[in-house]
């Protein structure tokens, strides 16, 4: 029988599951149950009436609640170490990573929940405004529904679920088939760490069947982690509500003459294998400068060549497999269909199973699906430029606008890639592959709207409620 969900707060069982597969051997890991459209009815019927207690709920006791979840994990540290590595392929050195990760944006969450604060508003601006003063707060919108996918599985279920419960609200979690185990393991210390029950209702289905929740008017808000198509789509059965989404992108790293070299091929090349590349902001694109083209190139594939693929249990392993052999064979016919088109592999392109091996691709154009898609995989195609607005209208020329990065020691350069970069995100110096989970994490185009972060999912998840006073006494 398969693993329970909740609802309510309590473990609920139906009589359809589905396998999790461990994807390095094929084997089942273990097994879930699916939630049908009833459950999934229940579960927002629970997190209305949840509501009702979490908006009640005072800041110092969200906190408290907070840094309890995040000392729970933190003791359960090996068990959800060993579910990442077999739900979804990562590595033992990045779980662990993944686990640190999620500690820490329950803890950053706990220090929001206090810091709600509200506004004084002059409103005498204008003589309409005169004798009047207005102020607002902040106030729980009501029970919010969160998608998340397998890449990140803990940590993107945290960085819903704690800014859910820092702003006093419901939630319903829709985790990824593919890898809820961890995120059922988190509502279990959700629970022990004494949220309101029925406010806490994580229900592992299949997208489709997720419809039937997106559809439903008692969310106030929706916050989806995925694919574009699925995120697009998704809005126009939310309309009128507000909505946050994350919708991946193909990142751009810019090397421009001036830089350290060595560095940047490191952090490239680490940026490009980090979760078998399976991250929104995982180095696709790399553009050289002329001058130092063949350099710079010779280095990054040094790096790609070096890292040890295999094993995700072992903790020499840099690079383990994709979330399926399914995704490596797409994987593989990208880049098969670029090769056809002229694309030359410099190294890699070679998979086994699920394992993808690191790869780089030059002599690509903008069209090759390798460079215009998001690959979400091991490989980077690199190209030339021979100054910085041809390659600003390169990295532009993408549907997708997440974050980027340029290594430069320029100050020019630096202001020029600021101001002309479309995209949430700028970083200087290191790869694109960087976030900080304090940070306001988003993009622009195809890559989504909003902004994740605990900070600022919590204003996503909060109304402010002017209140206007008309002054009844004289200041003379």
């Amino acid at each position: 029988m398969g693993e329970p969900y909740y609802i309510g707060g309590k473990l609920t069982r139906s009589p359809n599951s589905i396998p999790v597969i461990f994807s390095y051997t094929g084997e089942k890991y273990a097994e879930i149950c699916l939630a049908g459209m009833d459950d999934q009815a229940r579960a927002a019927d629970c997190a209305t009436l949840g509501f009702a207690e979490t908006k009640i709920l005072p800041g110092h006791r969200r906190a408290e609640i907070l840094r309890l979840i995040a000392d729970k994990i933190e003791e359960h540290r090996e068990e959800f170490v060993q579910i990442l590595i077999h739900e979804s392929g990562k590595p033992v050195r990045q779980a662990h990573l993944e686990v640190t990760r999620a500690v820490s944006v329950m803890r950053i969450s706990a220090e929001e929940s206090v810091r709600l604060t509200g506004k004084v508003i002059p409103m005498d601006s204008t003589e309409f405004g005169e004798g009047y003063t207005g102020y607002y707060y902040k106030v729980p919108s009501g029970p919010v529904l969160c998608i998340t996918p397998f890449n990140y599985p803990l940590n993107l279920a945290c960085h819903k679920i704690g800014p859910a419960i820092a702003a006093g609200c419901s939630f319903v979690l829709k985790p990824s088939t593919k890898t809820s185990l961890s995120a059922l393991l988190l509502a279990r210390m959700v629970l022990e760490a004494g949220y309101p029950a029925n406010a806490v209702n994580v229900v592992p289905c299949f997208g489709s069947n997720a419809e039937t929740l997106v559809r439903d008017p008692r969310f106030t808000v929706l916050s989806f982690t995925g694919s574009p198509a699925i995120g697009w789509r998704l809005k126009e059965l939310f309309p009128g509500r507000r909505i946050s989404l994350e919708l991946g992108g193909n990142a751009p790293a810019v090397v421009y003459k001036d830089a350290d070299l060595a560095y940047a091929a490191r952090r490239i090349a680490e940026g490009a294998v980090v979760n078998a590349g399976q991250s929104c902001i995982s180095v696709q694109r790399v553009y050289l400068h002329d001058d130092i083209y063949d350099t710079c190139l010779a280095m990054i594939l040094e790096h790609m060549r070096s890292f040890v693929v295999g094993d995700p249990r072992l903790p020499e392993t840099d690079v383990g497999p994709m979330i399926s052999e399914m995704e490596a064979v797409k994987t593989e016919e990208k880049i098969k269909q670029a090769v056809i088109r002229g694309a030359r592999i410099l190294v890699g392109g070679v998979r086994d199973g699920a394992l993808f091996y690191p790869t780089v691709l030059e002599r690509t154009s903008s069209e090759m699906g390798v460079c215009s898609s998001e690959m979400f995989s091991p490989m980077i195609i690199v190209r030339r430029y021979s100054d910085f607005d041809e390659v600003t209208r390169m990295v532009n020329e993408s549907r997708y606008g997440l974050q980027g990065s340029v290594f430069t020691n320029s100050l020019d350069i630096l202001e020029k890639a600021a101001m002309e970069f479309e995209g949430g995100t700028l970083v200087i110096n290191d790869y694109p592959t960087f976030r900080a989970d304090s940070m306001p994490y988003g993009g622009i185009k195809l890559s989504g709207i909003g902004r994740e972060g605990p900070k600022y999912l919590i204003d996503e998840f909060m109304e402010k409620r002017l209140v206007v006073v008309r002054h009844r006494f004289s200041f003379v």
